[in-house]
């Protein structure tokens, strides 16, 4: 594992930090490109809640992808780093006015829309611009996933999208409003999935609904099914890219699209994930009467996934050969949750040593506080250090 870092250089630098390994990043999206491209119509973009380091999005704007934002900020960091306004999609439950009039300034390439309040909403700022808002609706399929219960999108019960029953509805108001076309409509049943058949069922229901529209003779430009593919957190030297031609094979195999019709993704994770690490240094090794402590310098505040979901990340102590003992490795956060890992095994850590927590470039940096006054995390892309 040491092997694939540059330890000399990393060692230089002020821990916490985030690495992330431009030479993945661009196989990843290389890999991402060649395998949708396979496929007439398939659109492919980044949705940037995952990551959005500057670096890392100059990156995948070179590749040629689109950018998905859930947040206004978002839309400017996709603008700053290039990303053509005719690519950027805009998502969430909750648009702020001014989020909304940055996008209808932008001419963005939809407003993926969740209620009608919402619509309405965006009817009438596109009417005081004199500008027609392009949307697609987010249907919530009812569609569960296997993944952690707080990933999950598509249940009936969650926050997200407008209920199937509504669909015929939704689109009838819409086509009463005078600044609103409907281009597409939207799913997205959750993350971190790893079993093609949750997206086989997507398919499905997707078929299901575009037989019932075109009953009343309604088309639909573009359809757009969201990410959810997950990475390999436990091996991520030996599985270092998601299984893409499955992923795109899927929904070429199974969704039934019309002539004409586009097929949008958003993948995020699966684009960054496996190429990023959090580094941090061992403070302290304390042995108490039932375990031993790794106490390192990152926290919760660097990387909340296992405080928020219990996410696991593969944890390598990069400064030691010696044999491995069983800590408990946490940071110094004043909160019990400031836990990245228990029992775990480690070549035994010493003060000093360079603590490499794996697959950690989505949701990671993006998502870092600072809470208890700390600073926020550098990120570093490897071809710059």
């Amino acid at each position: 594992m040491k092997g694939i870092f540059p330890i000399d250089k990393l060692q230089r630098l002020q821990t916490p930090f985030y690495y992330y390994d431009a030479e993945l990043l661009r196989n990843t999206l290389r890999v991402i490109n060649d395998e949708a491209h396979k496929h007439e119509g398939f659109c492919v973009h980044y949705a940037v809640k995952a990551n959005a380091n500057p670096k890392v999005l100059r990156h995948i704007r070179e590749a040629g992808l689109g950018a998905d934002c859930v947040s206004g900020g978002e839309i400017e960091a996709a603008i700053r780093a290039g990303f053509p306004s005719s690519k950027i999609v805009f998502a969430g439950v909750g648009k702020a006015d001014w989020e909304i009039n940055l996008g209808l300034d932008h001419d963005i390439f939809c407003f993926n829309v969740e209620s009608i309040p919402e619509l309405e909403v965006i009817n009438e700022l596109a009417i005081a611009k004199s500008k027609t808002a392009r949307v697609a609706f987010r249907l919530n399929p009812n569609v569960g996933a296997h993944t952690h219960a707080n990933i999950t999108t598509g249940l009936a019960e969650n926050k997200f999208g407008i209920d199937m029953r509504d669909m015929l509805k939704v689109i009838e108001e819409a086509r009463r409003m005078s600044n609103i076309r409907v281009v597409g409509l939207h799913f997205h049943i959750g993350s971190q999935i790893l079993d093609m058949g949750d997206f086989e069922a997507l398919c499905n229901r997707v078929n299901e609904l575009q037989l019932e529209l075109e009953r009343h003779h309604i088309q639909i430009e573009h359809i757009n099914v969201g990410g959810g593919l997950g990475i390999d957190y436990e091996h991520p030297n030996r599985v270092p890219l998601p299984d893409f031609r499955a992923y795109f094979d899927t929904y070429a195999k199974k969704l039934k699209l019309r002539p004409g019709q586009t097929l949008h993704f958003e993948l995020g994770r699966a684009v960054v994930g496996q190429c990023g690490t959090l580094f941090t240094r061992a403070l302290y090794i304390k042995v108490g009467s039932v375990k031993q402590f790794c106490i390192v310098d990152a926290g919760f505040t660097d990387l909340i996934r296992p405080a928020l979901y219990q996410a696991y990340h593969k944890i390598e102590n990069l400064s030691s050969d010696e044999p491995k003992e069983t800590y408990d490795v946490v940071g110094p956060i004043c909160e019990s949750t400031d836990v990245f890992a228990k029992q775990t095994d480690l070549n035994r850590c010493h003060r000093g040593d360079l603590i490499a927590i794996r697959s950690a470039g989505a949701y990671g940096e993006i998502m870092a506080s600072q809470y208890n006054c700390r600073r926020l995390p550098q990120g570093y892309m490897s071809d710059e250090i």
